[in-house]
């Protein structure tokens, strides 16, 4: 069997991967707060932990993983969007959730085995928070229930690595008078009648936020399991809540034993930030609404993700996406001309050794790239590739394709349709027309005509590349050739 190697933030090493019991493998991963649309951020996680998912179902076997991540659907910032907006907060979650999938979707990322809401576990969280209070883990004041942290300093702080102390000195915390240590978090407060509110010993209220981490994994996976993930904006102080709250309600168990957490990301260089104009979301990226004005297919957002190392700060920009796109698209050309392509599966026996040592080496992805970018290159390579038997050839083929698919790349499914849907012969065409309204242009200062015409490519698919030097028309996975059939 595989070894699998992962980085644990709790020890701060990497560690051979040996699971509580390798017929069950369970994963827990911190889900959104469902109140808008999903931001590029937001989509690192998912991509990251489903490129995990993937692995150890290849190693372990689909049956025998069990992969959760929730879905927040009970916020302050659902209850301000609802109140802005004058909608319903069940209307807004179940419409943001959707929205969320279907964009996750889109990034070929696979659908957890459990996806729970946190308001259908409220009897689940109010039971564990009764027994913290039991137990003198927490206390009720003013209304709320609060997690004790001098109850459990002898653990509270590992995760991250800081002590109380040094929390207490250094931490933006809530002030509130009925603290009694300025660290300790809420795991119930009151409701008002606008607020959405469930009985409970301690009146009409909603739980804090990391308790209900807490209460469904211990529900779907038990008072200990495998692995824990996240972003590393997580750690403190959600995780490291999940962690005192869960082993003070279950003592007996270890809760996670493996912590996972990706790093951060920018754009352009920049923390995303809608004041810099650098924000945007997944549905944005998907449908041409960014800085570029470019549609870009799921695939290429998640090659320029899986191209940086999940413990490395990743930097989304525009050069990278164009780069992806031309990648994909290399990809996909090199196998749509071969008449092998319909005899094609993708097989886990047909795996590259060489890919599936570097995904379970703490999910090298950039190598696997790497990798990949070479296999696709010996295949263009005709001459020689044609030396090779046609039984070398075709297990050649299946390695590549299957190799992808082990992180998310469909390679047959792109190439049949770039097979179907050919680049446009007189492509070369439009990038006269386009090249020579550019110039007339300059001279009338109507640039209406470029622009539409540069709107209609983009539309079909071709990046639309202008310089100095000339005109340059890329087309994409995603191109469509029979969207410019109107500009002849």
């Amino acid at each position: 069997m595989t070894t699998i190697k992962l980085h644990n933030t709790k020890t701060r090493r990497k560690e051979v991967f040996e699971p509580l019991d390798d017929q069950n493998v369970r994963m827990y991963v911190c889900g959104p707060t469902v109140y808008d649309r999903a931001h590029l951020g937001n989509a690192r996680p998912v991509v990251v932990f489903d490129v995990l998912n993937r692995l150890l179902r290849h190693v372990y076997g689909s049956d025998h993983v069990t992969y959760v991540r929730n879905f927040t659907d009970v916020d302050d910032k659902i209850n301000a969007r609802a109140s802005e907006s004058g909608r319903a907060i069940g209307e807004i979650t179940a419409e943001t959730t959707q929205w969320f999938l279907e964009d996750m979707g889109e990034l070929g990322a696979l659908e957890p085995d459990h996806m729970p809401r946190a308001t259908q576990y409220i009897p689940q969280m109010v039971a564990m928070i009764e027994d913290l209070v039991a137990r003198g883990h927490a206390y009720e004041a003013e209304g709320h229930v609060l997690f004790a942290v001098d109850s459990w300093r002898e653990g509270y702080g590992r995760l991250s690595g800081r002590s109380v102390d040094d929390m207490i000195a250094g931490a933006r915390v809530e002030v509130a008078p009925y603290k009694r240590n300025p660290m300790d978090f809420v795991l119930w407060k009151p409701s008002d009648g606008d607020q959405p509110g469930w009985d409970s010993p301690w009146g009409r209220g909603r739980p804090g936020w990391h308790i209900e981490c807490s209460a469904m994994s211990y529900e779907l996976l038990g008072e200990s399991f495998d692995i824990h993930g996240g972003g590393n904006d997580l750690m403190f102080p959600h995780h490291e809540n999940e962690i005192a709250q869960s082993c003070c309600a279950h003592p007996e168990g270890d809760f996670a034993r493996y912590w996972l957490h990706n790093e951060m990301l920018q754009v352009e260089g920049k923390k995303m930030s809608k004041s810099l104009g650098n924000f945007f979301t997944v549905h944005d990226l998907l449908t041409g609404n960014n800085p570029e004005q470019v549609k870009y297919p799921g695939e290429v957002i998640r090659l320029v993700f899986l191209s940086t190392h999940y413990r490395k700060p990743m930097d989304w920009t525009a050069q990278k996406a164009r780069n992806a796109s031309e990648e994909l698209g290399f990809w996909a050309n090199t196998l749509s001309t071969l008449s092998e392509l319909d005899w094609l599966e993708n097989t886990q026996d047909a795996v590259d050794p060489l890919i599936l040592d570097a995904l379970a080496e703490d999910l090298n992805t950039s190598l696997v790239i790497s990798l990949l970018q070479k296999m696709a290159r010996e295949i263009d390579k005709r001459d020689s590739f044609a030396e090779l038997g046609e039984r070398e050839q075709f297990e050649k083929l299946q390695t590549f394709t299957s190799s992808a698919q082990l992180v998310g790349f469909d390679i047959i499914e792109m190439a049949k349709f770039r097979r179907d849907k050919p680049p446009l012969k007189d492509l070369e065409d439009f990038k006269l027309t386009i090249a020579y309204e550019r110039v007339q242009a300059k001279e009338t200062k109507d640039f209406s005509k470029v622009d539409q015409l540069k709107a209609a490519l983009v539309e079909a698919g071709v990046e639309v590349r202008m310089s100095k030097d000339g005109v340059d028309l890329v087309p994409g996975p995603d191109f469509d050739p029979t969207k410019l059939k109107a500009l002849k």
